[in-house]
């Protein structure tokens, strides 16, 4: 029963975009070893490394493009199966489902409202995990990440991120969201009583 409980977890936090992964993915081995909230978090301090390595590059006039390539060939699923992405600071185009919207996001290019996000002089990427729910071959984390800028200030940032073993057994993101903290207006707070 503990089992299947956890499994209703996860599954009604997965969704049906884990259900579609799981289908649309290779098969995986019957004896791969569950994801672990180990994984997860050195998965965690990949990405924000990831992020920070991209940055850098960018500020020393090398190949961030292909940094960035690195970081989503290494990091999410694009190649085995579907990627549910929302980046934080997409308005038009919101969501990101090729590999090339999301590098475009990280470095712009493709989609107009693009910056580049990853060469914004990001020097440290710290998350903060709310909870990590692992289930076999699927995990999620939910919480709260800061990016520490090139003038020390920090950004927070919400997200969720589901992660997948791929077939040669390395963890992959097939969910990211992120989005700002929501920052009522000050007419909401005051009607609130607060």
């Amino acid at each position: 029963m503990k089992i299947f409980a956890s499994r209703s977890l996860s599954t009604a936090l997965l969704g049906s975009a884990a259900a579609f992964a799981a289908l649309s993915a290779p098969a995986m081995a019957q004896d791969s070893a569950p994801i672990t909230t180990e994984e997860v978090e050195a998965a965690q301090k990949a990405w924000g490394e990831g992020i920070v390595r991209i940055s850098t590059a960018h500020a020393n006039g090398q190949d961030y493009e292909a940094v960035a390539r690195n970081h989503l060939d290494t990091l999410y699923n694009y190649d085995d199966g579907m990627v549910l992405f929302k980046p934080t600071l997409a308005a038009e185009d919101q969501f990101r489902g090729t590999y090339n919207e999301a590098l475009s996001y990280f470095v712009k290019g493709m989609r107009a409202e693009d910056s580049g996000f990853a060469i914004k002089g990001w020097t440290d990427v710290r998350f903060e995990n709310e909870g990590i729910v692992t289930d076999d071959d699927n995990a999620m984390a939910m919480g709260n990440y800061y990016f520490t800028g090139p003038d020390g200030s920090v950004t927070k940032v919400e997200y969720t991120f589901g992660y997948v073993r791929d077939e040669d057994g390395n963890l992959k993101i097939n969910t990211h969201h992120s989005s700002m903290p929501f920052d009522p207006a000050p007419d909401q707070v005051a009607q609130s009583g607060n």
